[in-house]
């Protein structure tokens, strides 16, 4: 009997009577058969696909062991890793679904999901306005690129640029599907920022102190517009490589880069010589007033004292005339003979000239001594 003629006539498929239904007797009085266990549900099941594949019972037991392990190692395909580097993209019939962080992780066996596990950590780089030698199919060197370093400056000159823009991978999915050429993005990108701060800055900045500023700025100026396009990209780092004026001008440049450096050393050189003399002439003059001042203190004070000591004078000449005149007249005369050989002669004794002890030449010759 057929599986349809089974069905048809109220029995189960496995060819038992399905339960609570039909009797020995066929008029529905008789008693109800059990339900068919596990094992009968499992041999009916054998000798069914035995009848597909035209073999016997026996010879089933391996191909549903073939199956479950078929059937396994199909869902275990959908174990996948992602390495520390490494950044796991879900596809779900080629759709982006989410994204993994490094380790062990699960999703749906093909066709249903697949996984892209892009280097996160590698960092990328791009040249703007010159090419390496590999590039270029040269031994040595570098190939320049005009249409890309040639930049206008602030102050209307051109200068000859070339740089590297280091970037990596932020957000994975982003990346592969937000934009279809990464490498074409981030150059065109940064030498869109870099023709922007070129152009607000002067030459002689460019060529000198400017450039870690103009580096720093152009990465802002890069990233930000990398966010705004949903990238997924990082940029780490922008280095010039090189800065010059252009080859067609660049020796008289340097002329005028040479004539400069002579103007700043004359410069100097004067600046130096005019803080040497003008603190010199500043201090001698100081001093000069200083002894101005200082004479003109002193001639004030020995008048302002010669004016009081004649006071003091005539005050005690007015109560004293006689007293005053003899301290006078002896303190004038010791002031005149103060530096004289002197000679005593004694008048009223007649004996002429008094002998004396000569106490100034003694004095002087012990000095010497």
């Amino acid at each position: 009997m057929s599986f349809k003629d089974k069905i048809l006539n109220n029995q189960s498929p496995w060819g038992s009577p399905p339960p609570g239904g039909g009797s020995s007797n066929g008029n529905g009085s008789g008693s109800r058969r059990e339900p068919p266990s596990i094992d009968d549900i499992i041999k009916n099941f054998q000798k069914t696909i035995n009848k597909f594949s035209g073999g016997k019972s026996g010879g089933s037991k391996p191909i549903v062991l073939g199956l479950f392990i078929i059937i396994a190692l199909y869902f275990a395909s959908g174990l996948y890793r992602v390495l520390p580097d490494e950044q796991g993209v879900v596809l779900r019939f080629g759709k982006f679904v989410n994204t993994t962080q490094p380790g062990l992780h699960y999703h749906f066996p093909m066709p249903f999901e697949r996984v892209l596990t892009p280097k996160v950590t590698k960092v990328n780089r791009v040249d703007v306005g010159f090419r390496p030698a590999s590039d270029t199919g040269r031994s040595s060197g570098v190939g320049n690129v005009p249409e890309e370093s040639l930049m206008l400056t602030g102050d209307e000159n051109i200068v000859d640029i070339n740089y590297s823009v280091f970037w990596v991978i932020k957000d994975a999915g982003k990346f592969l599907f937000n934009i279809q050429s990464p490498i074409e993005t981030v150059k065109a990108t940064s030498e869109t920022a870099m023709r922007e701060v070129i152009a607000k800055n002067e030459i002689q900045t460019i060529l000198t102190e400017g450039r870690s500023n103009i580096e720093v700025e152009v990465q802002e100026i890069t990233q930000q517009i990398l966010d705004e396009y949903n990238s997924g990209i990082q940029i780490t780092q922008v280095q010039t490589q090189q800065a010059d004026p252009p080859a067609q001008v660049i020796d008289a440049f340097r002329d005028v880069q040479a004539a400069r450096a002579d103007r700043e050393r004359s410069k100097n050189e004067a600046e130096a010589y005019a803080n040497d003399v003008i603190p010199r002439a500043r201090g001698e003059a100081e001093q000069v007033l200083q002894q101005a001042e200082a004479y003109k203190k002193e001639v004030v004070a020995k008048a302002e004292g010669e004016a009081s000591r004649f006071l003091a004078i005539y005050n005690e000449y007015k109560n004293a005339k006689q007293v005053t005149q003899e301290r006078m007249y002896l303190e004038t005369m010791e002031k005149v003979l103060a530096d004289i050989d002197k000679v005593i002669i004694d008048k009223e004794s007649g004996s002429g000239v008094v002998p004396y002890l000569p106490l100034p030449e003694l004095k002087k010759s012990g000095s010497n001594n």
